[in-house]
């Protein structure tokens, strides 16, 4: 897949590349979907790798005040090795990296192959990114170049469950001019460090302390930055007294709070919370002050809804029109 165009390259064959499908013979890994599901217009798709193991991206439609918008959700592994007791990929494991152009080619297949304009990125999906930032900030500084996707920095958003060495490198990312609307969402999803280490390995080792203080030093810019994520667990962390406490740990960072209602997944004890808890759980963080935003679930019956991906036993007719 093409990268950033030096002086010297040919500018024409990378914007044909990436805006018109042009030079077909350039990319690198797959750009057509091995497989898509529909799932009331949210597409999760497919992209089959050289070694033969696939990538799972998910193209989700949010309706915005004027028009449909529409968010990529791309992996940055195959698979994931943070183990998160609450996440289908972390079953997988960690089976390995994907390069620069393997992420891109996400973009591309959407944009192209499923004819849908791309206007978020969100690094969402399968993998944690901060264990591949050799990868993803050259992703990132394509999917944001004007001569190829376009898509605005201030779009584009990376998740991370607390690694903090980089955060501290994506920070650096951020300061420089043209990505300093970069965003950060952090996976915190739990309101102190004995539930969190629970359900999240990576907490035995990062607390919940030294993870604000470098969220902390990430930057900021009028419309935030920094996003809090947070999955409702029934009977994990979804108490009244769990919103009170989350949100005066959250207090001192003044980000908002995402919070997302569990999808359930493979061989887990756990229900989908119910409304009445979601509801009360919001209400008593409002309370405080803390703004909240509750995920849209989208593609739950795909196995694409957030939490779900890598899940090998869907079997789902292939869809290849739309």
């Amino acid at each position: 897949m093409l990268g950033i165009p030096s002086e010297n390259s040919d500018l024409a064959k990378w914007r044909g590349f990436y805006r018109d499908n042009k030079y077909p013979e350039l990319a690198e890994t797959s750009v057509i979907p091995s497989k898509v599901v529909d799932d009331c217009g949210t597409l999760k798709f497919l992209l089959k790798l050289s070694d033969g193991l696939e990538t799972e991206s998910v193209i989700l439609p949010i309706d915005g005040f004027k028009k449909k918008r529409h968010t990529l959700c791309v992996s940055s592994q195959v698979g994931c090795a943070m183990g998160c007791t609450f996440c289908q990929t972390a079953k997988l494991g960690l089976l390995r990296n994907l390069t620069t152009a393997e992420i891109v080619a996400q973009w591309h297949a959407a944009f192209h192959a499923l004819d849908t304009k791309i206007d978020n990125v969100v690094f969402m999906g399968m993998g944690e990114p901060l264990d591949n930032l050799d990868a993803v900030i050259p992703a990132i500084e394509i999917l944001a170049d004007n001569n190829g996707p376009g898509v605005a920095s201030s779009r584009i958003c990376v998740s991370t469950v607390g690694r903090l060495d980089g955060i501290k490198e994506l920070a650096q990312l951020a300061r420089t001019n043209g990505f300093k609307r970069l965003s950060l969402a952090f996976s915190i999803n739990a309101p102190n460090d004995e539930i969190r280490k629970t359900i999240m390995p990576l907490a035995r080792s990062v607390s919940m302390e030294q993870l604000r203080e470098a969220i902390l030093l990430y930057p900021r810019h009028d419309c935030g930055g920094v996003l809090a994520e947070y999955v409702l667990i029934p009977g994990v962390n979804d108490s009244e007294g769990h919103a009170l406490e989350l949100c005066k740990y959250l207090k001192p960072i003044g980000c908002n709070l995402n919070l997302i209602p569990y999808n359930p997944i493979e061989n887990n004890p756990w229900e989908a919370p119910s409304e009445e808890s979601i509801e009360r759980f919001i209400e008593v963080a409002k309370s405080t002050g803390q703004f909240v935003h509750r995920r849209i679930t989208l593609g739950k019956d795909a196995m694409a809804a957030c939490g779900q991906l890598g899940n090998k036993s869907l079997d789902q007719p292939c869809i290849v029109s739309r």
